[in-house]
């Protein structure tokens, strides 16, 4: 399939992602899923080869590229090397683009060099034990006092949180019976804040070499000058970053079903069944045949809203759908593919194992699939 995204310089950056994958993550990644977390070193090593500050400006380190198919590269490399690099996505695709976008000069002074060489972790904290894919129903509170303001609540399901030397807050510091989404602000709380600290870490069924954890504040000053943005905005600034985050989802899933049909396919060419490759079977051959058609179709749909992205064109709507499409297509053409693994399709020892559990969390994060439905519906006048 002829694929029209890239340029040759987002291809000579697939080689060095590439190298730095089969050099560095391969041979050290079950020890990492054992542990459950990436290690700082992996941040750093790939910030001394300018892989983290592709979009941050030159002055503070980066190559001043702001330009998403770098990132859509560095998740495809990982998955065809058959791992996942969650925490370094979360950094550059859902946490990055609120600092680019919001950040003040003194702060941009502050963190980006960190951000660009691998120094600085982050995380970001919107969901809440109550509240899901329901932002608006956010209660975590932050309360000006003078050059401060003091925060109060708790966070789940974060991501990258576990070593995060920056994690961005959602919270509320205004409330509004009329409308729940006014008086949300994001913060940034950094490492060692008084009151702030780190819970369980919590225990998944999948992307286990990605930290998860809890996260609760009890009366953490945070300075004014540590607010993104203005005060009471932050709803806005979550839409208007929604359709990347879901970009990101859909660039996973597809990538990663590439590489359980890839896998699939070596496995089927290998393993004897009544003393024939199970390769040779119809049932084989036409089970592949539609995976690998529907991978395809998902290919062409994210490839078109990649560059829709990168453009500035792509609706909340159109992020939706191709989310919907992708992660719906993971989830169906990695069942086939276990499947033809038989027993050993059940194996932790084998990838198809792996791939097949990491896929069910993509139709939940970043907003449901039934979220999904719900925003094209409304595109939809309905």
């Amino acid at each position: 399939m002829r694929r029209d995204v890239f340029t040759a310089d987002h291809e000579a950056f697939r080689q060095l992602v590439r190298t730095f994958v089969a050099k560095e993550v391969v041979p050290h990644y079950a020890s990492w899923e054992e542990a459950g977390r990436l290690p700082r070193e992996v941040f750093e090593k790939l910030g001394s080869l300018g892989l983290l500050g592709m979009a941050v400006p030159e002055e503070y380190g980066g190559a001043g590229l702001n330009d998403y198919r770098y990132n859509v590269v560095l998740q495809e490399e990982a998955a065809r090397a058959l791992v996942t690099l969650g925490t370094v996505r979360t950094q550059l695709e859902v946490v990055l683009p609120y600092l680019l976008a919001y950040a003040g000069q003194e702060q941009r002074e502050r963190w980006f060099p960190g951000l660009a060489a691998g120094r600085l972790l982050t995380a970001i904290a919107m969901t809440e034990p109550g509240t899901g894919s329901d932002l608006a129903g956010i209660r975590t509170t932050a309360v000006c006092d003078g050059d401060h303001y003091v925060l109060n609540g708790a966070k789940t399901f974060i991501t990258g949180g576990l070593l995060a030397d920056l994690v961005i807050v959602v919270a509320r510091t205004a409330s509004d019976p009329d409308d729940r989404r006014a008086g949300l602000t994001l913060l940034v709380v950094e490492d060692g804040m008084p009151g702030f600290t780190r819970g369980r870490v919590l225990s998944k069924m999948g992307i286990k070499v990605q930290d998860t954890v809890e996260l609760s504040f009890d009366d953490v000053r945070v300075p004014v000058a540590n607010r993104l943005g203005e005060e009471g905005a932050a709803f806005g600034y979550l839409g208007r970053n929604l359709p990347q985050e879901r970009m990101t989802v859909a660039v996973g899933s597809v990538a990663q079903a590439t590489a359980a049909l890839n896998t699939t396919i070596e496995y089927v060419k290998e393993r004897k069944a009544f003393g024939k490759p199970v390769a040779s079977f119809q049932n084989t051959k036409f089970e592949l045949a539609a995976v690998a058609t529907e991978i395809e179709a998902a290919q062409m749909m994210l490839d078109r809203a990649v560059l829709e992205l990168v453009d500035g064109r792509l609706s909340g709507a159109d992020a939706a759908k191709v989310k919907l499409f992708c992660t719906e297509m993971q989830a169906r053409a990695v069942d086939r593919c276990l499947q033809l693994f038989g027993g050993y399709g059940y194996m932790l020892e084998y990838p198809i194992a792996r791939l097949y559990a990491d896929a069910r969390v993509a139709r939940i994060y970043a907003g449901t699939s039934e979220v999904m439905k719900v925003i094209i519906a409304k595109s939809l006048g309905l």
